[in-house]
């Protein structure tokens, strides 16, 4: 059984929309304005990067990084080389890059669930607020790798659902705090 890791740069409240600059958000780029910025707070998307064996995103999300990932060699080398996973119900093979590596869409989360019953590591999800919610109303998600900032954002697509549904705990598994107010949350989803 793979493990699902939904990972992400996150407002105090919430927000997760636009953290690195994507246009179309009134406060794009919103991580990188007004923090010092520490190495060390950051440690954690190296790590992730070294420790996936693929990269999972929704189509917007696809959208938004395909075009600049790749040209980031020395940023994402890792991530450049690693299997992707689209989940999307309207992207087409023929809108996908060529030069990201292998990448499969995946039409639904019953796919994404088969995925996770195969052999292999973990697969990180990034960006994709609309799927991170999903595959957790869904149950799919495994563990949460959260950098928050301490901003509040007040509107954005936010990481976590308002669907009525019943309690999930979660176990904290690791933790920091850095000088310029990030916190680092590392949870495991108790089943």
């Amino acid at each position: 059984m793979r493990t699902l890791i939904a990972t992400a740069f996150m407002s105090l409240d919430g927000v997760v929309e636009a953290p690195g600059g994507e246009p179309g958000y009134r406060n794009s780029g919103w991580t990188f304005e007004d923090l010092e910025f520490l190495p060390e707070a950051y440690e954690l998307k190296g790590r992730e990067q070294e420790q996936s064996d693929a990269m999972m995103v929704g189509r917007v999300s696809y959208e938004a990084f395909s075009p600049v990932w790749p040209t980031m060699t020395e940023e994402f080398p890792r991530y450049n080389a690693m299997p992707k996973y689209v989940v999307s119900t309207t992207l087409q093979e023929g809108d996908l890059v060529d030069d990201w590596g292998e990448t499969t869409i995946l039409r639904s989360l019953d796919e994404v669930a088969a995925l996770k019953r195969t052999d292999g590591g973990a697969i990180t999800i990034h960006g994709s607020a609309t799927l991170n919610r999903n595959l957790a109303d869904a149950g799919l998600i495994d563990r949460y790798h959260l950098l928050v900032f301490p901003t509040l954002l007040g509107a954005g697509k936010r990481l976590f659902s308002e669907t009525d549904k019943d309690k999930q705990m979660l176990t904290l598994v690791e933790s920091a705090s850095y000088g310029n107010g990030i916190q680092k949350l590392v949870y495991d989803v108790v089943r």
